[in-house]
C-alpha cells in the first residue's frame, strides 16, 4: 500500500537560455557589419550636371585612374529643374581628393577634333572620371565639367590667354604647334563682356614653354599654307590634326626682337588672323593722308594695299571716309579715302627714317608729281588698291588738309580712263559717215543684184544648148567610138585569127633565121667566099717540059 505523502523538489530556474546565443552572435555580427560598413564608408559628395544621361544609381562608378573610388547613391533635380544633382559614396582614405581644385566629368563615347575617346564605356556604360586638385581647401560639392580637361592641374607647363574680337576661333582641345609641331592645347574658351571679346586659353607643355617669348605672336592656322610667288607653288603643311581641325601657332616675327621666355601663368597676348596681319601689327609708324577720287571706289576695301612700283608702302584704312560737296567744283562730289604710309615697310627701323621726316618731305614729293590711282588688284574679284607713282611735276602746288589730314593729290584709274577711251571710241564711229556708205553699199548691192540677173540669163541659155538634140546625141556618138576601138582592140586577143596568123609569121621568120646562121657567120668570116667559094686551091707548081 503506497502513501499518498509526496513532496516536490524545488530547484532554482536558471536566468538565460541556450537558445539566446544565436540571436546574440547574430547581432555581433550585424554591429560588426555597421561598423565596418561605417568605417570603411568616405566623404558623400554632390556634383551638379546639366543631365543624367548615361548615369544609374548604384551602377555608375567615380573613378581615377581607372580604379573606382565610389558609386553613385542619388539623383535629383534641382528645384527649378534646370540641372540634376548626383549624390555619391566615396571610399574610405579618398578625402584628400576632395578639394576645391578636383574635377569631375563623365565619361562616354566622344569623337572631336583631338580623336575618339570613351569607346570602351561602349558596352560597359559610361561612368564619372575624377580629377583630384592639389589644394588644401576641402569641398564636397562640385560642378561637372562638360568637356574632359586637356591638361591636369599637375601638369607643367605655361598658360596662356589670348583675346580676340570674334568668337569660335578656337575650340578646346585644337592643338597649338610650333614650326608644325604640337607643343600645346587650347583649354577653355570664354567671352568677356566688359572688354567684348573672346578668350581663348591655351596651355604649353613644358619643355616647350621655353619656345614661348616676350616677343613671340600667336596667329591661327588651318595646317595648308599655300603661297604663289616667281618660283611657282609653295605649299607648307602642318600637322594632320592641324588640316583637319585647323589651331594656332605662334613664334617671333621677322624683324621683332625675341626677348625672354615667359615664366608666368596666364600671360595675355592677342591672337592674329593670320601671319600677314602679325607683320601689319609690327609698323608701328606711319603717316595718313586722305585722298579724294571723282570716280567709283567699288572694290576698295579697308586694309588694302598702298603701292609704289609693286612694292607695298602703306595701306587703306577707311573706305570711304567722307564725301564732300563743292559748288565750284565741275566734277562733282568726291569721295575721300583714309590711308596710312608706312615707313618701316620701305625704310630700316634702324635707318633713323620717322613718320614726322616722312611727312614733312611729303609736299616736295606732291610738287614732283606724286600721285595716287586707282587700280585693279584681282580680275576675278574686282578688289582695287592705290598705286602711286611720279607724274608731270607741279611745282606750283600747295599742301591742303581736310579734317587735320593732308590730302594726297591724285589721278583718274585705270578704268576711269578706259571708259572714257571706250566712250570717245563710240563718238568717232557715231560721227563716221554711215549713211554714205550705207547709200553705197546699195549701189553695189543693186549692181550685184544685175549682175545675178546676167548670170541666171547665161544659165537658161546653157540649159536650152544642153536640151538641143544635137548636143544629147554627143555623148552617144562618144561611145559608139569607144565601142569600136574595143572591139578593134579585142581582135589581138590569144583566142582571135589575126593573133594566130601574127604568131605563126613570127615562129617562119624565127626558122628562116636560124637557117641563115652559118651563111652570116661565113660572110663575116670571109666576105669574098661568096665569089671565089670556100674551099682553099694551092698554088701550082713549075713541073719540067716534056719533049
Amino acid at each position: 500500500m503506497m502513501s499518498n505523502n509526496t513532496q516536490a523538489k524545488i530547484k532554482d530556474k536558471k536566468q538565460i537560455s541556450a537558445i539566446w546565443i544565436v540571436p546574440m552572435v547574430a547581432f555581433a555580427i550585424g554591429m560588426w557589419m555597421l561598423f565596418q560598413f561605417i568605417s570603411s564608408k568616405g566623404a558623400e559628395v554632390t556634383i551638379t550636371m546639366p543631365t543624367a544621361e548615361g548615369i544609374s544609381i548604384g551602377k555608375t562608378e567615380i573613378k581615377s585612374l581607372n580604379v573606382k573610388v565610389g558609386v553613385v547613391t542619388d539623383i535629383t533635380l534641382s528645384e527649378n529643374y534646370d540641372y540634376i544633382e548626383v549624390k555619391a559614396m566615396m571610399n574610405k582614405g579618398t578625402e584628400r581628393m576632395l578639394n576645391d581644385q578636383t574635377q569631375f566629368w563623365v565619361v562616354k563615347p566622344r569623337i572631336g577634333s583631338g580623336g575618339a575617346s570613351g569607346l570602351d564605356t561602349i558596352l560597359s556604360g559610361s561612368y564619372i572620371q575624377i580629377l583630384p586638385g592639389n589644394s588644401t581647401t576641402k569641398q564636397l560639392n562640385f560642378t561637372a565639367l562638360e568637356l574632359p580637361p586637356v591638361t591636369s592641374l599637375s601638369t607643367k607647363g605655361t598658360r596662356v590667354i589670348l583675346s580676340h574680337k570674334e568668337a569660335g576661333k578656337l575650340s578646346v582641345g585644337d592643338p597649338v604647334t610650333y614650326q608644325g609641331f604640337t607643343v600645346g592645347r587650347v583649354e577653355k574658351t570664354s567671352f568677356n563682356l566688359e572688354e567684348k571679346q573672346a578668350q581663348y586659353q591655351l596651355f604649353i607643355f613644358e619643355p616647350y614653354n621655353d619656345l614661348l617669348l616676350s616677343g613671340s605672336q600667336f596667329w591661327l592656322t588651318s595646317g595648308i599654307d599655300v603661297k604663289l610667288n616667281a618660283d611657282g607653288f609653295n605649299i607648307k603643311l602642318d600637322s594632320l590634326e592641324s588640316i583637319l581641325s585647323g589651331g594656332v601657332t605662334f613664334g617671333v616675327p621677322d624683324g621683332e626682337l625675341a626677348g625672354q621666355p615667359i615664366k608666368d601663368g596666364l600671360v595675355q597676348l592677342s591672337l592674329f588672323d593670320s601671319y600677314e596681319q602679325v607683320q601689319e601689327g609690327l609698323y608701328k609708324q606711319n603717316v595718313e593722308f586722305v585722298m579724294e577720287f571723282n570716280e567709283s571706289i567699288r572694290g576698295l576695301s579697308s586694309g588694302a594695299p598702298v603701292e609704289y612700283r609693286g612694292i607695298r608702302i602703306g595701306t587703306v584704312l577707311q573706305a570711304p571716309y567722307n564725301l564732300t560737296f563743292s559748288n565750284n567744283d565741275t566734277t562733282g562730289t568726291k569721295i575721300q579715302v583714309l590711308i596710312k604710309i608706312e615707313p618701316d615697310r620701305f625704310f630700316d627701323k634702324n635707318s633713323g627714317i620717322y613718320s614726322t621726316t616722312l611727312e614733312n618731305a611729303s609736299e616736295q614729293h606732291f610738287k614732283n608729281g606724286l600721285k595716287g590711282q586707282l587700280k585693279n588688284g584681282n580680275l576675278l574679284t574686282g578688289a582695287l588698291f592705290i598705286d602711286t607713282e611720279f607724274g608731270e611735276p607741279d611745282p606750283n602746288y600747295q599742301l591742303t588738309q581736310t579734317d587735320g589730314y593732308n590730302i594726297f593729290p591724285t589721278r583718274k584709274g585705270e578704268l576711269t580712263i578706259l571708259q572714257e577711251q571706250a566712250s570717245l571710241l563710240i563718238e568717232k564711229f557715231n560721227a563716221l559717215p554711215l549713211n554714205d556708205a550705207v547709200d553705197s553699199m546699195t549701189q553695189s548691192m543693186d549692181s550685184l543684184n544685175k549682175t545675178l540677173v546676167s548670170a541666171d540669163k547665161a544659165f537658161k541659155n546653157v540649159n536650152k544648148l544642153l536640151s538641143l538634140d544635137a548636143t544629147q546625141n554627143i555623148p552617144q556618138e562618144m561611145q559608139e567610138s569607144m565601142q569600136k576601138l574595143q572591139e578593134t582592140l579585142e581582135g589581138f586577143n590569144p583566142d582571135s585569127t589575126v593573133y594566130n596568123d601574127l604568131e605563126q609569121a613570127l615562129e617562119k621568120f624565127e626558122q628562116i633565121m636560124l637557117e641563115l646562121q652559118p651563111i652570116l657567120k661565113q660572110v663575116n668570116d670571109k666576105p669574098n667566099s661568096l665569089v671565089f667559094g670556100n674551099d682553099q686551091v694551092d698554088d701550082p707548081t713549075p713541073a719540067k717540059r716534056e719533049n
